[in-house]
Formats: structure tokens, sequence, C-alpha cells
């Protein structure tokens, strides 16, 4: 019979009068891999957060090898051999790997002089114990994300972890180092480790768990073993409606040419790349990490020189210089990464939509009208399905979904007839991810010409009526969606 490890019931959390949990219960047992899945703002980070000590429950109660407690601190969790890896890693990246690993376990033991050939051994010893080999001497800063995170589980290991939980571990990393992690998984699973697996990608869930508890505005909507889900019923109770799996057709007919590339070159970043792109057309551009994808994207946006070849705006030879002639010839563009290209996160969910079309909101005056700002902002709150409970709220405070979801309201308010999505939905929950392919379908049927930039196969499949594909910073194939399988697009990705 298996032994529960923890378990946690009727809890619940309120925030400024916001129930952020409500009554949820959650038992995890010794040596599982436990999937908590939901959308962005459902309350996982909440949960984890109470089960790390970090937040204090309203109300409930927490177990641990029998002992009850009505909240834990810190100490207390780790001491139960609860650890945690935040999306951040909560790293030092001016420290060694060695240093990074250890130096909590020397201040939990409480040495007054720090012992080098300690920490070396330490660092070393747990490193072999997991199957890593990455340089004890390295800066933490140098390494890839993938190398960090595998730092991060070695220091959570050092302190005896019975309990490792995994939040949203694998956003940044690419199929290989996914793989990678998921062995690593599965062996300290083998060692007795329980794994409680944060996320709300489908298909890494259907890989790594065993079982899978789901939360849905704040409440445990379902549990149970992971063999008894499917797709449609694990989208379908984290957002609780059925999503459309349609496959976009594109217009009926191509009649209106909105950008025409032809054999265009930016140095080292790409070479020779043409294609058409017609109103009503989605079309996807798909390659491996360092394939050139992003910096097209980049290129086509004004943010990187073209060197060679032309671009024809609506038969119109067109140079771009910079941002500002994209923006002047009808290109939009939301960028890669929405925190630190897309966002000022401080500021109003109002002043992000509109930082790019302020003068549009002047009045006969010439005064800003803060009525016509208001108007506007609520209008793309609706429109996009921003969930907020005003245009005022800081960005900072949405989930991932809601955060694309103003970026994309920002380009679109410039009227664009050109919208370049570059990696639309990483870190974005499945209903939000839903929610922004149906509006880019949406734009493209009134007449907008659309590039999805992504590695993300079904989702180029699903949403592009087109594709291309690139590898070291060239187009190798190019074929209509419908006439392509998923194993033969990802075939193309690493050909030559």
């Amino acid at each position: 019979m298996k032994k529960a490890l923890i378990e946690l019931k009727g809890i619940s959390k309120n925030f400024a009068g916001v129930k952020a949990l409500q009554n949820v219960d959650l038992t995890i047992y010794e040596g599982e891999t436990r999937c908590l899945a939901g959308e962005n703002g459902c309350g996982k980070s909440t949960l984890i957060k109470i089960i790390a000590g970090v937040y204090v429950p309203n109300g409930g109660t927490i177990r641990i090898d029998g002992k009850e407690f009505s909240r834990l601190t810190p100490q207390q969790a780790i001491d139960a051999g609860i650890q945690i890896i935040y999306q951040d890693f909560a790293i030092f990246p001016n420290l060694t790997v060695a240093e990074n690993i250890a130096m909590t376990s020397e201040r939990y033991e409480k040495k007054k002089l720090v012992d080098w050939n300690s920490i070396r051994t330490k660092a070393g010893k747990i490193m072999s114990l997991v199957g890593i080999d990455i340089d004890l001497d390295a800066c933490l800063g140098d390494l890839s994300v993938a190398d960090k995170q595998l730092v991060a589980i070695c220091r959570a290991l050092l302190h005896d972890a019975r309990l490792l939980i995994m939040d949203e571990p694998t956003t940044a990393l690419t199929k290989k180092e996914v793989a990678s992690l998921f062995k690593i998984v599965r062996e300290l699973q083998k060692k007795g480790i329980s794994i409680l697996f944060v996320s709300h990608k489908l298909e890494e869930v259907f890989e790594i768990a065993d079982e899978l508890t789901i939360i849905r505005n704040g409440k445990k909507v379902i549990d149970g073993a992971m063999k008894d889900f499917d797709n449609e019923k694990f989208i379908f109770y984290m957002t609780g409606r059925k999503l459309d799996n349609s496959v976009f057709p594109g217009p009926d007919k191509k009649e209106h040419l909105l950008l025409e590339v032809k054999n265009i070159s930016s140095k080292s970043l790409f070479k020779d790349i043409s294609f058409e792109l017609y109103a009503g057309e989605i079309i996807g551009i798909t390659g491996l990490l360092g394939s050139g994808r992003s910096e097209l994207a980049k290129a086509l946006f004004g943010m990187v020189p073209i060197y060679e070849g032309e671009l024809y705006i609506e038969g119109k030879k067109t140079e771009l210089k910079g941002v500002q002639d994209a923006i002047k010839n009808g290109i939009a563009c939301v960028p890669e990464d929405r925190l630190t290209e897309g966002l000022f996160m401080p500021h109003s969910i109002g002043k992000n939509v509109m930082v790019s079309s302020y003068r549009k909101m002047i009045d006969k005056y010439g005064f800003i009208s803060q009525k016509k700002i208001d108007e506007e902002v609520n209008k793309w709150i609706d429109e996009l399905k921003i969930v907020t409970p005003s245009g005022e709220l800081p960005v900072q405070a949405l989930s991932g979904g809601n955060q694309q979801k103003v970026v994309i309201a920002k380009w679109i308010e410039t009227e664009p007839k050109i919208l370049i999505l570059n990696s639309p939905t990483v870190g974005v929950d499945v209903g939000s991810k839903a929610d922004i392919h149906a509006y880019a379908r949406k734009l493209a049927g009134h007449g907008m010409g659309v590039i999805i930039i992504s590695d993300d196969i079904s989702e180029v499949l699903q949403n592009c009526n087109r594709v291309f594909v690139m590898n070291r910073g060239r187009m190798t194939h190019a074929c209509e969606t419908q006439n392509v399988t998923d194993k033969q697009l990802s075939a193309m990705l690493v050909e030559g």
C-alpha cells in the first residue's frame, strides 16, 4: 500500500478578499510523480508556496508523516524534505556551480568558516548521484538554462529532499533538454523521491506523470491516474470548455499580395530568404533553436538590418531602417520574449496597450482624451478576454497568457496589415493558447496577413495554411500544411 508523504486538507487562501484557493485537497505519495495542472492564475503557485511555508493558509491542515500542521514555516518544510525549484531557479549567477549547490548546506550546518574542499566534495557527490557532468568551477551565469536547472536540482537533493516540486520546469528548454530532464526525474523517482510536476503542457504531463490533479479558479476539479485521461478530457477539466481543434484552411483565393520577400540576407544570421504573404493568410515559419527564424522575424520588423535582397509591401519596394519604418508600413510584431521586449511590467494594462497609439487619442484641442483611452482599453480587454478587474492593474500582476494578450492588443491597436507572432504561446496555458490562435484566425478572416514563427509543430500545422522550414539560416522546405504530417514536418527541421 502506498504511503502518503504529505496530505493537504481543505486548504484555502485569500488575497485582499480574492479567493486564490478554496477548500483544496491534495495527497502526494512516496515515490510518485504527480502533475499539478491548471491554467495560468488558477492557484497552482499559491498552493506550492503554502507547501513550502512561504504563504500562510486561511484555512485547512497539512499533514506530514502523520504530524498535523495548520501552517508550515519555510524551515519546517525544508526539515521535512520539501524542496522547490521555482521558474527562476533562485540561483546565484555570480557564483560557481559548486558554490550554488553546496553553499546553503554549509549555512544550514552553521559552519563559521567556509570549507571549500567540503563544498566541492558535496557538490561532486550529488552530481554523480544524479548522473550530471558540469564543471564545478564554471560560473553559473555562463551556463545554459538547462544546466542552471540541473544545478538547482542538485542543490535541492543535497538537503535530503523527499518531495521535489518543479514549477513549470520546461518553459525555456529545448525538446532535447526536456528529454534529459525527464530521464533525471525518473531516476529520482526510482530512489523513492516524490515529484510534484507543476505544468500546463499536455504532452509533457502525459509523458512524465503517474497521477494528475487539476485546479481551476482556485478549486480542485479532479484528480486520478494519468492512464484515465486523454487530451480532450484533460483540456475540458483544465479549461471548463471544449476547444476548437479544426485546421485553418486559409483564404479561398490569393488575390491581395501584402508582403513579398525576395532573397533577403543579414550577414551571419540568415541568407537568401524568399516567400510571399497574401491577405487572409496565416503562414508558419519553423525551425530548431538557432535556425535563424527569430532573427528573420526581427529583420521583418526593422530590428535587424537586411544587407541583401528586397522587400515589397503591397507591391511597393520598402526599406526598413528601424522599427518605426516597419510600423509606418503596417507591420506589427509580437516578440519572442514578452517580459523584456514586449511589456512595461510595472505599468498598467492600459498604458501598455496604448503605448504605441497615444496619438490616436488626441482630441481637437490637442489634449489626450482619457475617456477615449479607457474606452479603447476596455474594448481590448473584452475582445481578447483578458482576465482582469480593471485596465489600471499593473501588467506584472497578470498571468502569462493574459500578459501575452496585452502585447497582442498593443500591436493590433496600431492597425497593422501584417502581424508577426514570434513564439506566441510559449509559457501560455492551453485555454489562453486557444484564444490566441482563434484571434489570429479572426484577424486573417478580416484580411490581415499573419506570420506565426514557432517550433511548436502542432501550432504551425493547425493554424497555418502554408509553412516554411528554416535550417542554419536558410529556407530548406516550403509546403501546404494540408499536405504534410507532424512527423514529416519534424523530420524536415533537422534536414539540411
